[in-house]
């Protein structure tokens, strides 16, 4: 009879211990690697640099995951459909970057309740805006008549975004916000954006599922190269007409 798999512990009160390493994640279910540790900006740095992140309900111990396969999205991949198409045209938004961060996590939490899956409770929305106040975490948002609408936030690193959540409280308008990310992510040479466990949502938007080893060495590579921190603003044209946009500019 084989021996059961055992989860690593992590001490919470080491935060830069190291993960095992990512092949002695189980199988079923498919990418759990590690339970425990702390949400600490030193812990969650090395999580996503070794391809890892968090996943996990509220009061419940803290898990860590690295699926295989991995759901990735090139921004030079993100799929247009005819209808999005005729939407991303439509001037009746503005879109901006990192402007509302933690009103996007808000978003991004209420979305998520009473659906299948986690949602990002108190620990984990400190977290995240810590990230996003050292500069690691990132925000996309969408307006319309100077209300948020939609929005998406994640982690980047090297040339890797990290994807984590996105909302939508009108038709598209996470689309949108992933669009318009990706049009920045281009011109900045991001190669990557991890979309961590695939959906039919996001195969529709483009998205497709690679091994493992191959995401974590594209990761590996990705992070030869300087991390883009601090505050981010769109250096590309984007809808942001006064009529929508919140403030006297949003990009």
């Amino acid at each position: 009879m084989d021996n059961p798999v055992r989860l690593h512990w992590l001490d919470p009160r080491d935060p830069n211990q190291p993960f095992p390493a990512p092949n002695r994640a189980m199988r079923d279910p498919n990418g759990l690697l590690a339970i425990g540790g702390d949400l600490s900006i030193a812990r969650l740095m090395r999580a996503y640099s070794g391809g890892i992140f968090p996943w996990y309900n509220p009061n419940e111990p803290i898990l860590w995951w690295c699926p295989d396969p991995r759901a990735v999205l090139a921004p030079d991949d993100f799929h247009v459909s005819h209808s999005l198409e005729k939407r991303i045209r439509k001037p009746d938004y503005a879109v901006s970057l990192d402007r509302v961060f933690a009103d996007v996590l808000d978003g991004c939490t209420a979305s998520r309740r009473g659906s299948h899956g986690t949602w990002l409770g108190p620990d984990m929305k400190r977290a995240y805006l810590e990230l996003f106040e050292a500069g690691h975490a990132h925000s996309a948002e969408v307006w319309r008549d100077g209300k948020l609408v939609g929005g998406l936030y994640g982690v980047a690193l090297g040339r890797v975004f990290f994807g984590e959540s996105m909302f939508s409280t009108e038709t598209d308008c996470s689309k949108l916000a992933l669009y318009w990310l990706c049009q920045q992510l281009k011109a900045w040479s991001f190669e990557l954006i991890d979309c961590q466990i695939a959906s039919q949502h996001l195969r529709t938007l483009g998205a497709a599922e690679i091994p493992r080893d191959r995401f974590l060495a594209r990761l590996k590579a990705s992070l030869q190269h300087p991390s883009r921190t601090g505050t981010w603003k769109y250096e590309i044209d984007v809808p942001n007409d006064a009529v929508h946009r919140l403030g006297p500019t949003v990009a």
